[in-house]
């Protein structure tokens, strides 16, 4: 009876499906410290030359806009550090938002009821949802609509693998 026990209790904690989602960032920490030093040598540059041609203000024009775009590159890094976890196993499908600042919010829907929704072919704004009974959630929005659509395939198979696997149960 034990050994019964044993194998319902390993199947019950099966991971059908494990994926952590994170946003696309192409430029490294050196290539940004690249980027802003060739800005704002160029930028330099020009405030020198306007300011030898007797327009002095630019210069400070110049300074001012390069501090807005560190500004906004420094923003867009930290919205980067921002990822999703999806897990699914025989109980439940658990999604995990972390948010820049470290705090999280976590869902949880069962599988038997679950739909996976996207539009194929994906566009742009294109959504994934997966939504079971009065819930549903938007996961990977800021993956590439290619992205969202594989994802929405795993995420699919796994759930038909996870149906298949399971014991059927008389009620």
């Amino acid at each position: 009876m034990s050994h019964l026990n044993a194998n319902a209790d390993r199947r019950e904690h099966h991971i059908y499906f494990e994926a952590i989602l994170l946003p696309n960032r192409s430029l490294s920490p050196y290539g940004f410290k690249l980027l802003i030093s060739i800005i704002a040598l160029t930028m330099l540059l020009l405030g020198i030359l306007f300011t030898l041609m007797g327009a002095w203000p630019v210069i400070g024009f110049c300074s001012v806009e390069l501090l807005l775009l560190y500004v906004m590159f420094k923003l867009n890094n930290r919205a980067g550090k921002a990822y999703e976890r999806v897990r699914l196993n025989a109980r439940s499908l658990e999604i995990h938002k972390y948010s820049p600042t470290g705090a999280f919010e976590t869902w949880e829907f069962e599988p038997t009821w679950l739909q996976v929704n996207i539009d194929n072919p994906p566009e742009h704004n294109s959504q994934l949802t997966v939504a079971s009974r009065n819930r549903r959630l938007i996961i990977g929005k800021f993956l590439t609509p290619e992205e969202r659509l594989e994802l929405a395939q795993a995420l699919k198979d796994a759930l038909r693998v996870r149906q298949t696997s399971l014991p059927f149960t008389p009620t």
